[in-house]
């Protein structure tokens, strides 16, 4: 048992030793070394050249386009959404009652409506009775 206690306490003491992490003789990096390093910052460079230019020639007009599509997307349905409220006196018409829409087994603590109700979006729940 001793020996044991022994050595748990001997191995204890050498994992508690410093050891330096670092070289006390100063070498100069080989040739191939440097070779390597400066190959990994010319890589490094035309990588980020090469990414550089996909975000700006790609990425960019890209993200133009689909922004002009939307926009003339939400154009158009904002163009029909006025249409139908031309033709039903200035509302919009009342969509079906679906059974399973608008369910509510209990009321929320704020009330019937979705907590960020909007009146021109979102039913009025609190003037449905059932």
């Amino acid at each position: 048992m001793s020996g044991l206690l022994s050595r748990y306490a001997t191995r204890s003491l050498l994992r508690a030793a410093t050891r330096r992490g670092y070289a006390t003789v100063e070498v100069q990096p080989s040739q191939e070394w440097l070779a390597k390093r400066e190959a990994l910052k010319h890589h490094a460079a035309e990588t980020t050249n090469l990414w550089r230019r996909v975000s700006w020639y790609i990425c960019a007009p890209g993200i133009i386009v689909a922004a002009i599509w939307v926009r003339n997307a939400e154009a158009e349905h904002a163009e029909h959404e006025e249409h139908l409220k031309e033709e039903n006196g200035g509302e919009l018409p009342e969509p079906p009652a679906y059974d399973y829409l608008n369910k509510r087994v209990k009321p929320f603590p704020w009330g019937n409506n979705t907590l960020f109700f909007n009146p021109k979006k979102n039913k009025d729940m609190s003037k449905v009775e059932e």
